[in-house]
């Protein structure tokens, strides 16, 4: 018993000198850890008799509850202490104004999308959509792409399971789709997402492509230059902007071109920069949508919507645009 009230004694005038948590926590350890004085009592009941045991187990336990509440005693004392610490040392000015809350803004496709969209509108273009879950027949048979085509590879394409149906690789789906509801003449864009085996600082598995379509009579390659040329002239705000076509194969066009436009020109040395594909659509694929090609022509172009997003904005990686960083995006509200 003197051995208990001696520690309880003990206890309380380290207790109520202590100022600070870590000094605190070592003052309990003295008491309450593995090695503490009063969890050597609580040990030495092991070796007493029943009856020895219950008196002096009781007696431990209450100077073990009085110790307990003086650390608590302590904790709170402690933590009052340093606050008022705090405000001492700290000062707030109430005149200055509330943080607001943080404004949103579009993301720099969608940015890009719309102004692409009401370009084309000015031009009699209207906005066509289809299902990113496409079947075989509209991605690839309706277009002129027969079985054995390599565009119907694993390395190009996202098969689902049935193998009947893909993840679009192009919105040339959404074309047919229209061609077979509608009677020409008529214009469409068909912007959307599209799923490819690519990924690098150029390329990802999703992006987004414009695609356009114009049927009416007589149309040609002219009317196509001349459509991406004041298109791009607009977008990029850059009223001398030259565009070429450097012959190419697509097998829902014919003939098919390469679109390039002119991106930088120093003393006459002119940089092309290659955007896109189109043609004239192959009789074929207008056969498939239910227009008649000796009556009708037209032409189609495929252009990456994130591509010219990168070009307008200066960024150098497209994957920037796919991985949420507020710092990046907030740049462009």
């Amino acid at each position: 018993m003197c051995t208990l009230k001696a520690i309880l004694h003990d206890a309380t005038m380290l207790l109520k000198a202590v100022k600070s948590m870590p000094e605190l926590e070592q003052t309990k350890a003295k008491y309450l850890g593995k090695s503490g004085s009063l969890t050597a009592q609580l040990k030495s009941l092991g070796t007493m008799g029943a009856e020895e045991k219950k008196v002096a187990g009781a007696a431990i336990n209450q100077i073990k509850a009085q110790v307990e509440t003086l650390i608590s005693e302590a904790k709170s004392r402690i933590a009052s202490a340093e606050l008022e610490a705090t405000l001492d040392t700290e000062s707030i000015d109430v005149t200055q104004p509330g943080r607001s809350a943080g404004v949103g803004g579009l993301h720099p496709v969608t940015r890009a999308l719309e102004q692409i969209e009401a370009l084309f509108a000015t031009m009699g273009f209207a906005v066509a959509d289809g299902p990113e879950i496409e079947t075989d027949y509209y991605c690839f048979t309706a277009l002129n792409t027969p079985p054995n085509h390599p565009a119907r590879s694993m390395q190009d394409t996202f098969y689902i399971a049935d193998s009947e149906h893909v993840l679009r690789p192009h919105t040339s789906p959404v074309q047919i789709r229209y061609m077979e509801e509608h009677k020409p003449p008529f214009r469409i864009i068909c912007p959307g997402r599209v799923y490819r085996c690519d990924h690098d600082a150029t390329h990802s598995p999703m992006f987004h492509q414009i695609e356009g379509l114009w049927i009416d009579e007589a149309i040609s390659l002219a009317d196509l230059k001349g459509t991406l040329t004041q298109f791009l002239r607009a977008f990029f705000e850059r009223d001398d902007m030259q565009i070429r076509f450097r012959p190419s194969f697509f097998p829902f066009v014919e003939p098919g071109v390469e679109v390039d436009m002119e991106w930088e020109n120093k003393g006459g040395k002119i940089k092309w920069l290659e955007i896109g594909g189109a043609g004239v659509v192959h009789p074929q694929v207008l056969r498939n949508g239910n227009i008649d090609p000796e009556k009708y022509s037209g032409f189609a172009f495929g252009i990456g919507l994130d591509r010219l997003a990168m070009l307008k904005y200066g960024v150098t990686d497209l994957r920037l645009f796919f991985e949420n960083d507020i710092k990046f995006l907030s740049q462009f509200r």
